[in-house]
Formats: structure tokens, sequence, C-alpha cells
């Protein structure tokens, strides 16, 4: 494994780390305690350090499960980080809350969750430009940080890449962005990755497979069930991408590659990109995603 400075936080994080979304119940599968301790079991052999949840994977339902782990684990040997914004109510059914008084309930209840007395890494999670600016809300996060609950401030950005959080996120305390990035969605290469590296601000790369499809599994005609977050790509949209994927794997990965190790060390070869969060599904994953980094010293 390799490990990398995030930002101005100085955690050495691993290039790897490991995404827990699934964890919640939403990609298809409904996880129990025993496989979710595997999975982490077998990052930590890996040397992976970073695990990335959030408070609406589930009502905290990610965040139980790692904290069940962690208790049980040398806590001090993870850098853990999660996010705010959230109520989770069913399957992608969440409503916004980003509110000082609402966020450190929130904050209360991922602590609670995860059994620690402290987050490595506490991140406004896919909020607007309106919900960002709201300077009581970084005033309470602020005290959390001098109270010891919390250790570094993060922006996991949504869709819109917002510029505005971006170049004022120093200026809330936040030393690290949270992005999509893949070798299907390259617009942070654009505005945000510059702005990260003159402002000195950690990159993790979310989606770094494009939710599994640069894994090289999936053929054109591949439908996903109702209750896999993926069905919403169902359609002609979805057959498109996977043309455009089968061409790159035709095209850019070296035969006898592996394409999802592959696309992993893609982003990492970026070099404002600090690590990327895969989710997993099993301890196999696990070993294939930590593995792309053989790749990163080859051409």
């Amino acid at each position: 494994m390799q490990y990398r400075r995030l930002g101005s936080t100085g955690l050495n994080v691993s290039v790897v780390g490991v995404g827990t979304w699934q964890f919640g119940g939403e990609w298809g599968k409904d996880y129990a305690q025993s496989e979710v301790d595997e999975i982490l079991h077998t990052a930590k052999e890996a040397g992976i350090n970073l695990i990335d949840t959030a408070e609406c994977y589930g009502d905290h339902l990610s965040e139980a499960f790692i904290g069940d782990y962690l208790k049980r684990d040398k806590r001090e040997d993870w850098i853990v980080a999660t996010k705010f914004g959230h109520h989770f109510h069913s399957h992608l059914n969440r409503t916004d809350a980003y509110s000082a008084e609402d966020v450190l309930k929130q904050l209360d209840a991922s602590l609670l969750a995860l059994k620690t007395d402290y987050i490595d890494l506490y991140q406004f999670h896919s909020g607007s430009d309106a919900a960002f600016d709201q300077e009581e809300l970084w005033t309470m996060l602020d005290k959390q940080k001098q109270a010891g609950k919390i250790r570094h401030i993060g922006l996991s950005l949504n869709k819109s890449n917002s510029m505005h959080q971006v170049t004022h996120a120093a200026e809330v305390g936040a030393s690290a962005i949270q992005i999509v990035y893949n070798r299907l969605e390259r617009g942070p290469e654009a505005d945000v990755f510059p702005a990260c590296d003159r402002y000195d601000l950690g990159v993790l790369a979310r989606v770094p497979l494009a939710s599994g499809l640069l894994s090289g599994k999936y053929q054109s005609g591949t439908r996903f069930a109702s209750n896999d977050v993926r069905a919403r790509q169902n359609g002609e949209g979805l057959d498109e991408t996977l043309q455009v994927v089968a061409r790159i794997q035709n095209e850019e990965v070296p035969e006898g590659t592996n394409m999802a190790q592959w696309a992993l060390a893609w982003c990492l070869r970026h070099p404002s990109v600090t690590t990327v969060i895969p989710g997993c599904k099993d301890p196999a994953q696990v070993i294939s995603n930590a593995q792309a980094v053989s790749l990163l010293d080859k051409e």
C-alpha cells in the first residue's frame, strides 16, 4: 500500500480506501455484521487505513456496522470519515438538514453509531451553496473541533461541483474535498483540482469505478435490480455508457490488466488526487482494489 498526505490535515491516508454506502443496504444486498467485519479486516491486512461512510447510508446503519468493528479493533489505526446533512427515511429517500442545531444532533448520533469519541474527517454532504453559506454552522463545527469530537472538516461536493464551496473551503475550516471523479467523469480536472492544489485541499475521489461500470464486468443490456441504487441508470443511457466502457477497455487498458484496478490507478495518477474510495461487496473486491497500487509505477 502507498500513503499520501491529505491536504493540510496532515493525515497520511492509504491511496485506496473503503467506501461503505453498500453497508446501508441500497446496493442490492443487506449486510450482516460478520460480513462487514471480514471486509474491514481484509482492508486492514492490505494496508488500507481509510473508511468513508455517511449519516444517511441507512439511518446511521453503515456507521453502526463500522462502529461495532472498531470497538473490537484499534481505533487509532483507522482514519474514519463520515458526513452530515441528511436524514434517511427509506430506500433512496432522504431529507436535507444542514442547520447548526440539527447537524450537532447528527454528529452526536454518528459518534454513538461509530462507537468512538472523535471523527477524523467530518464532511458537509452534497449541500447547496445556500446550505453552505451559514456562518452559525461552521462556528458550531469549529467548537466541536475544539472539543475534540472532530479532527478535520471536509466538503463532499454534489454533482454541481460548486466552485463557491471549493474556493471558500479554507474559510470554513475545511481541509479536504470529496468529489466524483473517474475515467468517465473528468469534470474536476478543469477547475476543482487546480483550486485544490492552490489551497492545499486533499482530494478523495468517490465513484472511481463509475458505480462498478468501469470494472469491465457489465455488458450492454445489463439491468440492475430495483433495490440497487444503480437501477436509476437502467435503459438506453446505461447501454450507451457500457459501450463507451467497452471502447475504453479495448483501446486504453493494457491486455491482461484487470480493468477495475486500471481505473483506480488511472484516478490516482492525477497529481491532485490523494485517495480513491471505491465500494466493495466482499473481501475479494477489497484485495483487488488494493492491488491497483501495483499499477502506479507502470506506464
